[in-house]
């Protein structure tokens, strides 16, 4: 059902440019009520959650509640449906909330609506526990007839920015201006420079990704600032470029190897570059797109089952480069967890348990990404091409269980040359090319290739 509300501006003045129709003006927060019952932050590429700006934001309603409006940027909204009406009141509905709603000011509308549950009488213990927008609304639903017997008290303003499209009864500048509202965002959210990551979220670039991984994973990883979940995409956006590299991709697109550990800043912003390519996705709905390349997306399946493998590793190498005639817990880089040793002081062994980066399954040691990564990427070996899409030649992650401890006899000299510094194989893109070469051979040997 759309979400429909009638918005009331105290002052107003309306602009018009291109597609864009503009109102701005001063809203009172008993008219900002029903626009917090109506919308949440979805078209907000950031997500806002409690802490020492919202807490800001809050006390300087509180104090001087005259200046508040002169103090803030305020609340910028989109809607592609808007009817003027008279008395400077203009009715919104909101059909897509991944495209309409809260474009900029997702924090001043946090703390608003909080500010506005602390005049409603909630307890001091019940808003400090009040940490995201979920608990905002969660919060607001219960207590709304007290919010609703307090609303003529608030005395205070918000300045609001509307963008409307600037002709409803022309589709092409509906179309156009939806189309533009994510260019908006990026543009209005420069006090925190939206991240790479953020705006792929909004266009849709991780989507069939999404879908591939399994749930669990899927739901731990922090799709877009603040959302949410202790993987950070790029960690996983890094990974997709291991089977990519094995794609002829449009316009020369690639990564390095070692730029999946050194920087994947450059890893996230290459996979826009080629998701926003014409012969990977095309246009969707609003400023969405939708992937039509199946040799990507054959890439995407592979991805799926990287950070498994990538977790495997993580526990098995231990143990492996023991077996290899190595001494694992020696390396300086590497810290150890002894439950009966979580009081010393030894700075060698850990006070809390590691666990592996994906799946958190709790392990005695750290790992050193600068020492995996390489391994990771060498998984490239094990991948074929028919008819242009990728598959495994065998599964991954039973071929390391079944030959680490092999590979790791020739890799660990690897770790050896660089004196045992992970920061130094993890930059080097011998390390990779060796990685690779060494799976290759191991692969040609094994009887799994057949």
């Amino acid at each position: 059902m759309p979400k429909k509300l009638i918005l009331k501006f105290e002052d107003c003045a309306e602009q018009r440019r291109g597609a864009v129709l503009r109102v701005v003006g001063f809203v009172s927060a008993k008219s900002f009520i029903p626009l917090l019952d109506a919308v949440d932050l979805s078209a907000n590429p950031r997500s806002a959650k409690s802490g020492s700006v919202t807490s800001e934001i809050v006390k300087s309603i509180a104090e001087n509640s005259d200046l508040f409006p002169f103090k803030t940027k305020g609340v910028l909204l989109g809607s592609a449906s808007c009817r003027a009406l008279e008395r400077h009141r203009y009715e919104l509905q909101f059909e897509d909330s991944e495209v309409e709603g809260i474009l900029d000011g997702g924090h001043n509308s946090f703390a608003i609506g909080c500010y506005i549950l602390s005049q409603a009488g909630l307890a001091a213990k019940d808003l400090k526990a009040i940490k995201t927008w979920e608990d905002l609304k969660a919060a607001w639903v219960e207590h709304r007839e007290r919010i609703e017997a307090v609303k003529e008290l608030l005395d205070f303003t918000i300045p609001v920015e509307l963008l409307v499209p600037a002709d409803m009864g022309d589709v092409d500048v509906v179309e156009q201006f939806t189309a533009s509202l994510l260019d908006i965002c990026a543009a209005r959210n420069n006090n925190v420079q939206l991240t790479e990551e953020t705006k792929a979220a909004k266009k849709g670039y991780y989507d069939e990704i999404r879908d591939l991984l399994p749930s669990e994973l899927a739901a731990n990883i922090e799709w877009k600032t603040n959302a949410g979940g202790e993987i950070k995409v790029r960690d996983l956006i890094a990974l997709a470029w291991i089977p990519l590299s094995v794609l002829q991709l449009p316009d020369g697109i690639r990564v390095n190897p070692n730029q999946i550990y050194r920087n994947k800043a450059v890893c996230v912003e290459a996979f826009n570059k080629l998701m926003g390519h014409d012969e990977v996705s095309e246009p969707a709905e609003g400023y969405t797109h939708q992937l039509h390349n199946p040799q990507v997306h054959s890439a995407f399946e592979l991805l799926a089952t990287l950070p498994k493998l990538y977790d495997q590793l993580y526990a098995d190498l231990p143990d492996a480069y023991n077996r290899a005639g190595g001494h694992f817990g020696r390396i300086g880089a590497v810290k150890m967890f002894d439950a009966s040793k979580t009081k010393d002081k030894n700075p060698k062994y850990l006070k809390s348990q590691p666990s592996t980066p994906f799946f958190g399954t709790p392990v005695n040691y750290t790992c050193p990404d600068g020492f995996l990564v390489p391994l990771v990427y060498g998984a490239r070996a094990l991948i074929k091409q028919k008819d242009g899409l990728l598959s495994w030649k065998v599964d991954p992650c039973v071929f390391f269980k079944r030959h680490l401890t092999d590979i790791l006899k020739s890799y660990k000299l690897v770790v050896e040359m660089a004196q045992f510094d992970p920061q130094k194989v993890g930059k080097n893109i011998s390390a990779y090319e060796f990685a690779d070469a060494t799976i290759q051979a191991t692969l040609s040997r094994s009887k799994l290739a057949a």
